[in-house]
C-alpha cells in the first residue's frame, strides 16, 4: 500500500506576513452650535490632522451634523461598523475613542468559553502537569 502524505491547506492569518489594518474608514459627524460638540470641535482643530498623517492607510471624512451629538464612525473591511457617541467628551478622550475604533477588528464582541482558540485543535488536549501519574521522588 503505498504512503500518502496528508494534504493542508494554509489559509491566511492576520499577523502572519504582512499585517492588514481592519479599519478602512473613520467618519466624524460634530455640530457647530451645540455644546456637546466641543471636545470634538476642538478635536477637529487642533488633534485629527496629526492623527490623520499618523494613519495614512485609513480613509477619514468629517461632515456636520446639525442638532445632534458628535458621533465617530468606524467601517471595516468584513462590511460591518462601529459607532460611538463621544458627547461632552475632552479632546483627549476623544483621540482615545478614535483609536480605539481604528484598533478594533470589526467583529462582534463574543463570549471566550475556552481559553485557547486554535484552526488546528490537539488530539491530545492541553497539557497540563495535573494529570497523569503521580510521581514521587
Amino acid at each position: 500500500m503505498p504512503v500518502r502524505a496528508l494534504r493542508t491547506v494554509s489559509s491566511s492569518q492576520n499577523g502572519v506576513g504582512a499585517f492588514i489594518l481592519q479599519c478602512k474608514r473613520l467618519d466624524f459627524h460634530y455640530c457647530d452650535w451645540a455644546g456637546s460638540s466641543r471636545g470634538m470641535n476642538l478635536f477637529l482643530t487642533h488633534d485629527l490632522p496629526q492623527f490623520a498623517r499618523a494613519n495614512p492607510q485609513i480613509e477619514i471624512s468629517v461632515s456636520p451634523r446639525p442638532r445632534k451629538h458628535p458621533v465617530i464612525k468606524g467601517s471595516y473591511i468584513n462590511g460591518r461598523e462601529k459607532a460611538i457617541c463621544v458627547r461632552n467628551l475632552e479632546k483627549g478622550q476623544i483621540l482615545q475613542k478614535a483609536e480605539l475604533l481604528r484598533d478594533a477588528s470589526g467583529e462582534k464582541l463574543k463570549r471566550v468559553t475556552k481559553p485557547v482558540r486554535s484552526t488546528n485543535e490537539s488530539v491530545r488536549g492541553i497539557w497540563s502537569p495535573y494529570h497523569g501519574a503521580i510521581h514521587t521522588i
